[in-house]
């Protein structure tokens, strides 16, 4: 009897341990999956978030064809050149020049009309650069396709600037683009070092500085980032015009 009673406890003892180790695995699951599933807003019924996708779905699609044209013009009716960039981190303000006309018209025309809203500072490159302008929300492809997923924007280079700390440039693809035109919807700032610019200058359109937040920059810089440089946790990004 008494060998049956320890065996019995034994067998407690084990199965205690298994429960309390599935307990644990199961606690610690969810921090590796929290960058993932951290996608509330596409809870949201379809319907009622077309409403919301973007201000004023009435412009025109922006294309290859037209886009020379309608910034040209939107640029004259929307003059502005400061805007704040707000994340958890910081807020980070922005001078858009005014000598490059189509990149400003572009950026001015995404932030009213709503773009930025819930995307992220996708990628961070320490002492280097942060992208701006995705995320892997369902809403940020939905946007592209109602303002015009496949337009660029024509190179604005040659006035003599040079990328150096808190530039802010458009993205390109490198894909069939030897005039170093810009993909609209992404933007990068520019931390350094100086001779990391090769690459850049002449060919990425430089059309703003930081002027204030570039703290908030160099935090967002150093964050825990996997390996393909995107942070484990998303830095939701927010733009509004303030000038």
């Amino acid at each position: 009897m008494k060998l049956w009673f320890s065996l019995f406890c034994i067998l407690c003892m084990l199965f205690a341990s298994c429960e309390d180790n599935k307990k644990q695995s199961q606690e610690k699951a969810p921090v590796v999956k929290e960058v993932k599933e951290e996608k509330p807003k596409d809870s949201v019924p379809a319907e009622k978030k077309k409403e919301s996708l973007v201000t004023d779905p009435s412009y025109p699609k922006i294309t290859n064809e037209n886009a020379v044209e309608f910034f040209t013009a939107y640029g004259k009716e929307n003059p502005e050149t400061k805007v704040r960039v707000s994340t958890s981190y910081g807020d980070i303000d922005i001078e858009l020049y005014e000598d490059t006309p189509l990149h400003r018209a572009n950026f001015i025309y995404l932030v009213k009309q709503n773009y930025f809203e819930n995307t992220f500072f996708h990628r961070i490159v320490p002492n280097f650069i942060i992208q701006g302008g995705n995320s892997d929300l369902r809403t940020t492809p939905r946007k592209r396709h109602i303002l015009g997923k496949d337009y660029l924007l024509p190179a604005e280079l040659g006035n003599g600037r040079k990328h150096k700390y808190g530039t802010v440039s458009g993205s390109k693809e490198y894909r069939e683009n030897p005039d170093n035109r810009t993909a609209p919807y992404e933007f990068f700032i520019f931390l350094g070092p100086q001779s990391s610019t090769g690459h850049l200058n002449d060919k990425y359109t430089i059309f703003g500085r930081v002027t204030s937040g570039m703290k908030a920059v160099e935090t967002i810089a150093n964050l825990p980032h996997d390996e393909g440089d995107w942070p484990l946790q998303n830095v939701y990004i927010s733009v509004k015009i303030i000038e």
